[in-house]
């Protein structure tokens, strides 16, 4: 029965995953004539060091057409950032240009200060030509050796020379560079007449088509690179093999003693007063405090882990190549939306074993656990995104197809998930009886209790992933690519692996202690890894980027909080599951009366 709605939910997620992502390779595959027109948009501008803060291309006084034509894009592509319109470029087939004038315009001193100031801000302009991403920077600072900002020159480059490679009737590459020599002061407030031109230069070249998008990924690819991440994967396999099989040893030789022990106390004298972990039999199965929580938490968890499962299903066979525009958010938005089910199912079920009865509660409770925070956390970032009027800012629409998202699919998904969880009558399996007062847990020192207990169960799953973190944040919150998914894949198990074994070794530490209440311990020391997660933002911000401003820093400490939470959730079942499964498995081995 459990099989069902997950294997339902995983189908309809990978059908629907085909038809909303796309092709696995490169979607244009555009054959041109000579002279023929090749599209070229314009896509967004913004600081160099801040990634989330991205403006229309034409908010910048460029040369523009009377009717800005916009192109249609996808969900993806919209929750990106990407804005594309028509750019004021003719770049046409195999058609050579030399310093051909875009427009003549008068800048106002208004405009030379808004160019300015996007010029001290480093910005840079990002283009799509033929589907290939192409950037540069609209001007440059001349410091002059001077420490005030006010003493140094502000230019503005005027001349954009494209130089585009082709095989046969293909576009296989674009770079973009400007004349240095053709250059507009921006130091003093007035007004400057600018004439803009552009120059095209076209070369052969014997790359095939199918390999062009390579060049984006080959930086992370690099021997350098490689070693690096090599050298984390092998540092972090050393370690954790080292300490688990170093917990495992001592847990082992701990458990088999125990064994002994209880076998021959049971031979030599039934009423002899037990001690340890089998002292508390009759309360370790005790169900716990806020259980409708506990479940949603485990619910929301299993839903995250099956999103994550099938977005690294996704990465490994190639559908998120670079700048394959929105691909990740669309898989992001209809796998949640088709996971729910499991969200849903597991969640009710698990509160039926656990003798709830308000099963409708805990199906909204679920539903909006992760939901719900993540929600406020949109409406106010969104209005930061409003009110600088960045390309971050989602239009009503796409707000409206999310709402409906969530509404047509993932709400009716986790209703369904729990109904069918609610009839499938299972009773949870433990393998003692529960006495009918609960045992009075002895005084415990400090360094037992949950918040240290979490610092302990944290560390070590940390350590194993926090140098691949710095990629991956350098991928999301900067301009490197990140495309080596099956190191991080593998990663992702090391992670795994050591967060059950590190909430089972201390899940025993707190059952020999004589503490029955390890539900909720268990599950917030796997899902600690969260925490720590969240406090490498803090060092990476500060000394590892150079993001500044109110609206980047809302967005990267906002959303990480989201990313945190998600992972709290999703490592806290795992935590809880493999905690569950090891105290069931002692407490069978021995007999309990």
């Amino acid at each position: 029965m459990a099989a069902s709605p997950a294997a339902a939910a995983a189908l309809l997620a990978l059908v629907a995953l085909a038809a909303a992502v796309g092709v696995v390779a490169d979607g244009s595959d555009h054959r041109y004539k000579t002279g023929e027109p090749v599209p070229l948009y314009a896509n967004k501008v913004g600081p160099f060091h801040n990634p989330s803060e991205t403006y229309r291309y034409f908010d910048l006084p460029f040369c523009s057409p009377e009717k800005v034509k916009e192109k249609s894009e996808a969900l993806g592509e919209v929750l990106n950032g990407d804005r594309l319109v028509d750019a004021p470029y003719k770049l046409d087939f195999r058609t050579e240009i030399e310093s051909r004038p875009v427009c003549s315009k008068k800048l106002t001193t208004e405009d030379v200060a808004k160019f300015r100031n996007a010029v001290a801000k480093d910005y840079y302009f990002q283009m799509y030509y033929d589907d290939l991403p192409l950037w540069g920077f609209i001007g440059k600072v001349e410091k002059g050796g001077k420490a005030e900002p006010s003493e140094w020159k502000y230019y503005l480059y005027r001349h954009i020379i494209f130089d585009i490679l082709y095989n046969n009737d293909r576009v296989i590459e674009i770079n973009v560079h400007t004349d240095q020599s053709a250059l507009v002061d921006l130091t003093e407030d007035k007004e400057t007449n600018v004439e803009f031109l552009y120059s095209v230069k076209w070369k052969e070249t014997l790359t095939p088509f199918e390999k062009r998008m390579e060049k984006y990924s080959s930086s992370s690819n690099l021997p350098h690179h490689l070693e690096v991440h090599w050298f984390s994967i092998i540092n972090s396999c050393v370690t954790v093999l080292l300490l688990t099989g170093f917990l495992a040893t001592i847990l082992m030789r701990v458990l088999k003693n125990d064994f002994v022990k209880y076998a021959h106390d049971e031979e030599a004298a039934d009423d002899q007063e037990e001690s340890g972990w089998k002292y508390i039999h009759g309360d370790v199965f005790r169900f716990p405090k806020n259980k409708s929580l506990f479940s949603a938490a485990l619910g929301t968890g299993t839903q995250l882990f099956a999103l994550t499962t099938f977005i690294f299903l996704l990465a490994l066979v190639g559908v998120f190549y670079p700048y394959n525009r929105g691909a990740l958010f669309t898989a992001l938005v209809v796998i949640y939306a088709l996971t729910s089910g499991i969200a849903g199912y597991i969640a009710t079920s698990f509160y039926c074993q656990l003798e709830g009865t308000n099963w409708v509660r805990n199906l909204l409770l679920t539903g909006c656990l992760f939901c719900g925070p993540l929600f406020l956390t949109f409406c106010f970032l969104n209005t930061v995104a409003i009110a600088y009027s960045a390309t971050a800012a989602l239009p009503f629409g796409t707000i409206c197809v999310i709402v409906l998202i969530w509404t047509l699919v993932t709400f009716p998904l986790l209703v369904l998930g729990g109904i069918a969880g609610k009839n499938s009558k299972t009773e949870f399996q433990a393998p003692c009886r529960t006495t009918k007062y609960p045992r009075e847990i002895p005084p415990l020192p400090w360094y037992r209790l949950t918040i240290p207990q979490m610092a302990m169960a944290g560390f070590l799953p940390f350590s194993a992933i926090y140098i691949e973190l710095y990629y991956i944040f350098a991928s999301v919150w900067g301009h490197r690519i990140y495309t080596i998914y099956s190191i991080l894949f593998i990663v992702f198990i090391i992670l795994l692996i050591v967060t059950a074994f590190i909430t089972v070794a201390l899940t025993y530490f707190q059952l020999a202690a004589e503490d029955h209440e390890w539900w909720w311990r268990s599950f917030l020391c796997g899902g600690s890894t969260g925490f720590f997660v969240y406090g490498y933002c803090l060092y990476y911000y500060y000394a590892r980027s150079d993001m500044s401003g109110f609206m980047q820093t809302s967005f990267f400490f906002g959303y990480m909080a989201c990313i945190c939470y998600a992972f709290f959730l999703m490592l806290g079942m795992v935590g809880f599951r493999a905690a569950l499964f090891f105290v069931r498995h002692i407490y069978k081995s021995i007999k309990c009366e």
